[in-house]
């Protein structure tokens, strides 16, 4: 049983005549009426009576007619579902962003995108950086936003925002005075560091590495699973972290913390995407709103 066959049958069954209903469906009366001996002659059972020239359902055909009618009904509602996702009127798009990202950066564009695209389904899970990169490779996130680096084959990274690191402690620390600080100071302080697999501890490290100083020289008094309990432990104590800027500014601008004098260089937010699998026309769109936006940072 085809479809074009259950289309005929309709036609035929609503008008109980083969010429019209061979009009409507843009077909020879002799191919409506070959198609409908078909589908009897496949299954043994016959749909209508031949009375002189005029046609009339059978039972079993009245008892059919609905059902044809339900599963072309169907065939148009999957149809009109395909051309929806096709133009972004239906869909989902799943994110993976680590903490930074999630918290500080991504929000307005998840806003943008939302607005642009209501039908959609939005989906952000926040995690760290290694484990939104094996959500992105085991197909559980379409895309994901990360503050490090990732070396894996199977990933496509692309920058999309650019980011700097600084280190902060409460103002009634010791170095809080604005004197530049060496290594050798930053191996005599007391830390608090986010945990192993965030951007943000990867990058710094990477950081410390290409100074020379490694980072196991540094005393990490404790490990903390979010920007917020770093700075929060770091308010209320005589230790030191390193977050984002955007995480600190809230604080540093309310001066219950202060930016110690060690610069360090300037990271990248990357996008992350399996090379292998099919990028849905959600991902594509926003991908593109992205990218938009980096081309309009770097005109600027």
């Amino acid at each position: 049983m085809t479809f074009e066959q259950l289309q005929i049958f309709i036609a035929v069954a609503e008008r109980e005549h083969l010429t019209q209903a061979a009009e409507a469906v843009r077909l020879t009366p002799s191919a409506v009426s070959s198609s409908i001996r078909g589908l009897e002659g496949f299954y043994g059972v016959e749909l209508f009576h031949r009375v002189g020239r005029r046609i009339e359902l059978t039972q079993a055909g009245r008892l059919f007619l609905p059902e044809a009618k339900a599963v072309v009904a169907r065939a148009h509602a999957a149809a009109g579902m395909l051309n929806d996702i096709g133009h972004l009127r239906r869909g989902s798009l799943d994110i993976h962003a680590s903490q930074t990202v999630a918290s500080y950066w991504l929000p307005p564009y998840l806003a943008q995108f939302r607005a642009a695209y209501p039908g959609v389904d939005l989906e952000m899970v926040t995690a760290n950086t290694q484990a939104v990169a094996d959500a992105v490779l085991d197909g559980r996130a379409d895309l994901g936003l990360v503050e490090g680096r990732i070396d894996h084959g199977a990933l496509e990274m692309t920058s999309v925002a650019r980011d700097t690191l600084v280190i902060v402690a409460a103002p009634s620390h010791d170095l809080a005075d604005g004197r530049a600080l060496t290594n050798a100071d930053l191996a005599g302080l007391s830390w608090i560091l986010r945990e192993r697999g965030s951007g943000t501890r990867s990058e710094f490290e990477a950081a410390l590495k290409a100074t020379g100083l490694a980072p196991d020289a540094l005393t990490v008094a404790l490990t903390l699973p979010s920007n917020e309990a770093v700075l929060s432990a770091v308010r209320h104590g005589n230790a030191v972290t390193v977050v984002s800027a955007i995480a600190a500014e809230p604080l540093l601008s309310l001066r219950a913390v202060v930016r110690l004098n060690y610069d360090l260089p300037q990271r990248h937010f990357y996008l992350l995407r399996h090379k292998e699998r099919h990028r849905t026309r959600t991902a594509a769109a926003f991908c593109d709103l992205l990218a938009r936006d980096t081309r309009e940072a770097q005109k600027g």
